[in-house]
Order: structure tokens, then C-alpha cells, then sequence
């Protein structure tokens, strides 16, 4: 994951508008300016070790890109703990409307990501000329850019069906796959991992059986000993799971306590907490589908080193650094800040991410950018990145590019004017 390119290289987009624009002088339309970025999630509970760690993300990135960006504006992040409560975080989308703050960020649950969309979109509604943009980072239920989405939605996250269609591509190759347990968190991504391993299986790999399915609540389990149970008395010989966080952490450590020595595949190896989990145990076991992996080189590397050195910490959710190419370049590309101006801006943009060439497809607002997979491995001379001092990495074993994890989308947005 890890995977940051340099500030000189972030910035620079494949439009030919785009580079007009710069060459014209309007690349610092707006230099000088401070944008506040309102960052609404969890800093405490079982899922705060993750939150933490983004705010500190937003923070070592946000630096980079003020010394250097298209539109020459400074950003500046106000952190807001949501506790990973809908409730809490409309209260607090409110607070940061009343600090007059018009872009705000959050990723980690998709039952707040619903929840903020259709606030923010009724507060631009009701609020014209205090417009807010919400930028999500990684809330990945696909309703968010389907039947539910919003305008003032944009999502830098690949969503549940776009990784479960790059996941399954893969594991339908796998003949050793043959018995599948879904064991998800209950809240709506979850339900969307168990949904679309059953439809994509089922298409690719009708010979697969699901031997078991199961939910547990979201950030409450802390002893997974008798989900792990199941599953070795269902015979599965692959385990697929969204679960994130200290949910993810701790079913793989239960699991190698218990001796279970089937596969995973999973959305969320690399964050805080399952590397350590895992150890050594699940070499060649464990798979990842995500928009990055640890070992992509160049200077990628260097700043996933650097962040590491500076924090003792390990950087992962890279669609960050995408957030602020993309923002900076449509600021840049507007002649302006104001989220209705940047908003018409970014939809349809590309730029070069840090995995590549990125799109923001206009229908629904959702990133379109190349996946990859991963296997949790020792680390070696080719990959040597190591997360959470195991010794241990995830490395790629295959590429997917956008249009092969790309999916349809049902969203009638509906545009305001």
C-alpha cells in the first residue's frame, strides 16, 4: 500500500485542458489561500488505532503538497472523532458547517458514509452559497455511487463490487479454492462482500460452494475463537472477509491459535494491527485485493519510509494522496475553491495517481484506477518493505487495470442548476 509518488510528479494531469491551464497562469489562481478539509471518523475505540493513523496520513501528505500544488493553496485539516456513529457525525458535519469549513473527509464505515451523503446533500439544498464537497476515502458500499448516490459525493475508494470483481477474477483460477465460508461484519459493506462473492462466484466458479456465512457486530468482537470454530467445522478451505480494523486483527489471530491453515482473502490486510496479527503464520495464505500494496518502488518507497521513520508507523490508505491531486488539480482547473466550482471541475478528471492513471467518472462520482492483489510473504530483496516490523509483506501477484474491476453503475444523479 504505501505507495506515494512525489510532489512534482502527483500533480501533473493527462488533460491537455489541464495542461493549457497551467501554462496560461492558472495554476495559482488561488495561491496563498488556506482550505480547511474537516476529517469526520473514529480517533478512539477499537477503530481508532485506524483513524489515528489516516489523520496522520492527511497530515504528512498535506505538508508535501503545501510546498508544492496546482493551485497553490494551502490545506489544513480539522479532525472531528465521530466514533464510528452516524448520529454522532451528522452533529458534527453541523459543527463543521458552523466553522464555516466547506470540504469534509471520511472512509471508515459505510453506514456513516450513507448517512453524511444524504445530510450534505440536503445542507447544500437548503444552504445555497455554503455548499459542502464530501470527499470519501474508503467507504466502499456500492449504493453510495449507485441508488443512493449524490453530487457532492466523490468516492476515491474502489467499492465493494469493484474489488470482489478483481478478487473473484483471480480466485477463479485457484483451483484449490473449493469450499468458501463469507464471514462479514453486520452493517452494509459487509453485506455487500458476502452479496457479490455470491453473485461473482457463482458466474465464474460454479463448482465453488459456499459452506457457510456469517455476521458479527462491527467493532465489537473481541475473542473470535467460536466464529473460527465454524468455520473449520463448515470444511472451508477459503475464508472471504471485509473486515477491517481490530475485526480483521483479531480473526486472523484466533485463526492461527486455532490452527486453521485455509486462505484468505481479504479487502484490508495492511491496516493497522493485522500485520502483527497475522506474524508469520498465513505465508502464502492470506491475499489482499486493494488500489496499492506496499512494494510499488520509486518514490513511492522513499515516502513510505520516511512516514515510517517519522511516526513508526505504516502508511496505507493511499487514496489520500489521490484526494489531494485530484482537489488540487480541479481548484487549479476552477479558478477557485468554492466546492460548486471545484465539484463541476473534477467530474470527469484524470490525473496520474500514485497507481497510475486515475478517472473520476462523471455518472456517479466514483474513481476508476487500476487494482492489485497481494500475498502476505517474508519480505525479500525484490519486496523488502516490511509492515509492523514483522519481517513479513504483502507483494503483488497480479495487476488488474481500471477497466477490468469497473462496474456499471444505476446512479441518476441529479445535478443542481
Amino acid at each position: 500500500m504505501f505507495d506515494i509518488t512525489s510532489t512534482r510528479f502527483a500533480v501533473r494531469t493527462l488533460t491537455a485542458a489541464a495542461a493549457l491551464a497551467l501554462a496560461a497562469g492558472a495554476a495559482h489562481a488561488q495561491k496563498g489561500e488556506t482550505v480547511k478539509l474537516a476529517y469526520i471518523d473514529a480517533l478512539s475505540g477499537l477503530m481508532g488505532p485506524v483513524g489515528q493513523n489516516q489523520v496522520k496520513t492527511f497530515q504528512f501528505l498535506g505538508e508535501k503538497f503545501n510546498k508544492s500544488n496546482p493551485a497553490g493553496v494551502k490545506f489544513e485539516i480539522v479532525t472531528f472523532d465521530n466514533k464510528l456513529s452516524p448520529a454522532e457525525s451528522l452533529n458534527l458535519l453541523k459543527a463543521a458547517a458552523d466553522q464555516g469549513i466547506r470540504y469534509i473527509m471520511q472512509g471508515n464505515g459505510s453506514s456513516v458514509a450513507l448517512a453524511l451523503s444524504d445530510a450534505v446533500t440536503k445542507h447544500n439544498e437548503r444552504n445555497p452559497g455554503k455548499e459542502i464537497l464530501y470527499l470519501n476515502y474508503s467507504a466502499v458500499d456500492p449504493d453510495l455511487t449507485n441508488s443512493k448516490c449524490s453530487y457532492w459525493h466523490f468516492r476515491f475508494d474502489a467499492d465493494t463490487s469493484m474489488k470482489m470483481e478483481a478478487l473473484t477474477t483471480f480466485m477463479k483460477d485457484q483451483p484449490d479454492v473449493k469450499k468458501v465460508f463469507l464471514l462479514n461484519q453486520n452493517y452494509a459493506h459487509g453485506h455487500q462482500v458476502a452479496k457479490f462473492a455470491k453473485e461473482m462466484l457463482a458466474r465464474k466458479r460454479p463448482d465453488v460452494q459456499i459452506v457457510g456465512e456469517d455476521l458479527h457486530p462491527l467493532a465489537q468482537v473481541r475473542d473470535f475463537a467460536p466464529y473460527v470454530a465454524k468455520i473449520k467445522a463448515s470444511g472451508a478451505d477459503t475464508v472471504i472477509t471485509g473486515n477491517w480494523g481490530s475485526d480483521l486483527a483479531l480473526l486472523v489471530k484466533a485463526a492461527n491459535e486455532a490452527g486453521y491453515n485455509g486462505k484468505f482473502f481479504t479487502y484490508y490486510t495492511g491496516v493497522t494491527g493485522t500485520p502483527t496479527a497475522l506474524g508469520t503464520g498465513g505465508a502464502g495464505r492470506v491475499f489482499q485485493v486493494a488500489y496499492s500494496h506496499y512494494n510499488l518502488g520509486g518514490e513511492a518507497q522513499k515516502n513510505a519510509e520516511e512516514y515510517n521513520k517519522k511516526f513508526n508507523d505504516d502508511m496505507y490508505t493511499l487514496s489520500i494522496q489521490n484526494i489531494y491531486t485530484m482537489l488540487s488539480q480541479a481548484m487549479a482547473n476552477a479558478k477557485s475553491t468554492d466546492p460548486v466550482k471545484v465539484a463541476a471541475a473534477m467530474e470527469g478528471l484524470t490525473v496520474k495517481g500514485f497507481n497510475g492513471d486515475v478517472t473520476m467518472r462523471k455518472s456517479d462520482h466514483q474513481l476508476q484506477q487500476p487494482l492489485f492483489i497481494s500475498v502476505w510473504q517474508k519480505a525479500d530483496a525484490k519486496y523488502p518493505y516490511s509492515p509492523e516490523k514483522t519481517g513479513m509483506t504483502l507483494a503483488p501477484v497480479k495487476q488488474y487495470d481500471s477497466y477490468v474491476s469497473s462496474t456499471p453503475t444505476s446512479c441518476q444523479m441529479k445535478r443542481p442548476g
